[in-house]
């Protein structure tokens, strides 16, 4: 498919579903496969669903990751290995600063110091803070959002359900419409649910570019589950990008997936194609965005195609608070 479709601004979400009067489980949710497309809510998810099938999600919680200086923006990305962190400079206006250089010092909020040590691409810095980053942005932070989001939200509105690892700079937004109650409703039918961790980066919003390194985990329990129900005959059913990068990272030469946890730069891609997912469940993507490709290898380039027609077509809605897409794999 042509991944430079035009997006309508007006079918970007300004604000969460909750302010638009829809409960999180109550966003639209389109279906396709090779046989079609449906509309349906999320809330029906789990009849879409069948006992032995297995959802595998991301509880990676997301931090409150930019820190608001009076004509800039720090974005804190990534913590590197060596104590570094990777962070975006963005003015006020939310468009990207290219000014900067190495060795230059930042006064931030709280009296804390940001020291630029290198490029690390075009847009990312390499650079150290003089304190815990974390701890820091618990206390002066604000969540990440760009110039389609109306206003500020409570961090709150940018956590998942399964939120219960901090680490990700922006929110691992697939799983944002499920509910307490609607995966106690997916256990109850037979759907096994299980977590990886995946720490989300800055995304690149004006100019799509290669995912980079992220930090991952797969736990022992949940490389055993996927390689059971794939063993049953059950489906596996990714809650994000996110989640297929860090089981296709831990998919071995066998064909299995086994456990595996540090750092992961793989990309997918149709050429490539996918090993450990028969579906996925993710939101609206932008054009040109290279998840475009992890679409294309799981559910085909016809489907694809149709689907993203049918979705500007059927006014859904794009970005971190818009509606949702369950892409099943065109292969059997």
């Amino acid at each position: 498919m042509s991944t430079d479709f035009a997006l309508p601004e007006a079918l970007s979400a300004h604000e969460p579903p909750e302010a638009r009067g829809v409960a999180r489980d109550a966003v639209r949710l389109m279906v396709s496969d090779a046989e079609g497309d449906s509309h349906r809510t999320f809330a029906d998810l789990p009849s879409l669903l069948a006992p032995g099938d297995l959802v595998v999600v991301n509880n990676s919680a997301t931090l409150p990751a930019a820190v608001r200086l009076d004509r800039l923006a720090v974005h804190f990305s990534t913590a590197r290995e060596d104590g570094t962190w990777l962070v975006e400079l963005r003015r006020l206006s939310f468009e990207p600063y290219a000014g900067g250089a190495p060795g230059e010092w930042l006064p931030l909020p709280g009296g804390a110091t940001l020291r630029l040590v290198a490029r690390e691409t075009p847009r990312l810095w390499r650079a150290t803070l003089d304190r815990d980053v974390e701890k820091y942005l618990m206390s002066y932070g604000v969540p990440i959002r760009y110039s389609y989001v109306d206003k500020d939200w409570p961090l709150a509105d940018y956590q998942t359900v399964f939120a219960t690892v901090p680490g990700s700079a922006e929110m691992p937004s697939a799983a944002r419409p499920f509910t307490t109650s609607l995966v106690t409703e997916l256990v109850a039918r037979g759907v096994r649910v299980a977590p990886v961790t995946l720490h989300t980066g800055v995304a690149s919003v004006e100019k799509d570019e290669p995912p980079y390194a992220e930090r991952f985990a797969v736990p022992e329990t949940t490389a055993h589950l996927v390689n059971l129900t794939r063993s049953e005959g059950g489906r596996i059913i990714a809650a994000g990008t996110t989640v297929v990068r860090a089981l296709e990272t831990a998919v071995c030469s066998d064909g299995l997936v086994h456990a595996a946890s540090g750092w992961t730069d793989h990309i997918v891609t149709p050429a490539k194609g996918v090993t450990s997912v028969s579906g996925l469940i993710t939101g609206l993507h932008e054009p040109r965005s290279t998840h475009l490709m992890m679409l294309t290898a799981i559910a085909g380039e016809e489907t694809l195609a149709r689907s993203y027609a049918a979705a500007l077509q059927e006014g859904y809605l794009w970005h971190e608070f818009g509606d949702s897409h369950l892409l099943l794999s065109h292969k059997r």
